[in-house]
């Protein structure tokens, strides 16, 4: 196979699975990690994709759409099954948390506490629908103009969440960067910056592959405003550094935890 037609697989690869190791393509197609690594070197320059530490991942777009819900609403992959294990620890008996309407959000539901009572609030029919079996969980729907993703951040929704004060706030986003905390449409970011701004603790749940990174709208432009950043340990270690040094608290875990 000629290194053109490798680079054409490759990124298929990318844009199917949205993610893809360079280990794992050395041994698909029988080549050196380090022929790997000269064609995702290429192919980042050429702006096709955007390398990561140990792989790639698509390039980001400042606005891009929505996830269909086959994938937003889905079991996760190994780096957000660990983030959600992970974020749960931090659930006390009688919180009140803000769980939104995320793939990471939707990951964390298998994994919450059955043994102690707290209330969740969240803008996500989906999420509201797989917690009413929860026995120990009082739950809260914020009301608004239901997007097509069960999610509602309208003005309404909005207002709604002026109501509320959590004692956690598991927060996401598209992207977070030394210039904040980052989303796609600005309808969101202002919903999630009244969440935030309510909450006693906000916890941050970002994969890898967001750190790093500016979307759109920004819902904050001061990282002080995490507690804790829960990603995996594969960040790169420039993006790390930038965390610690805007004092963001940073845990890793490994996808395999």
């Amino acid at each position: 196979m000629f290194s053109e037609e490798r680079r054409e697989k490759i990124l298929e690869k990318v844009e199917t699975n949205g993610r893809v190791l360079a280990k794992d393509l050395a041994e698909e197609y029988n080549v050196s990690i380090d022929s790997i690594r000269r064609d995702l070197t290429i192919m980042e320059e050429e702006g096709l994709l955007k390398r990561t530490h140990g792989g790639a991942i698509p390039n980001q777009k400042a606005r891009k759409s929505p996830q269909p819900r086959t994938s937003r609403y889905g079991t996760g992959d190994a780096s957000q099954q660990a983030i959600a294990k992970a974020a749960v620890e931090y659930i006390r008996k009688g919180d009140a948390i803000f769980i939104g309407g995320a793939s990471i959000h939707y990951v964390m539901m298998e994994h919450l506490p059955r043994t102690f009572p707290f209330t969740v609030v969240t803008n996500s029919v989906e999420i509201a629908y797989h917690l009413r079996d929860l026995s120990n969980v009082e739950t809260y729907l914020i009301g608004g103009l239901m997007k097509e993703s069960g999610n509602m951040t309208d003005g309404l929704a909005n207002e709604f969440a002026k109501q509320f004060t959590v004692d956690v706030n598991f927060l996401t986003a598209g992207g977070i960067s030394e210039k904040g905390i980052s989303t796609a449409t600005p309808e969101v970011a202002l919903f999630h910056k009244t969440v935030l701004s309510n909450a006693r603790r906000n916890i941050g749940l970002m994969e890898s592959v967001k750190i790093g990174e500016s979307l759109f709208s920004r819902m904050t432009t001061s990282l002080s405003v995490l507690d804790v950043l829960i990603t995996d340990d594969e960040v790169i270690e420039g993006n790390l550094d930038m965390l610690k040094s805007h004092g963001v608290r940073v845990r890793l875990v490994q996808g395999d935890e």
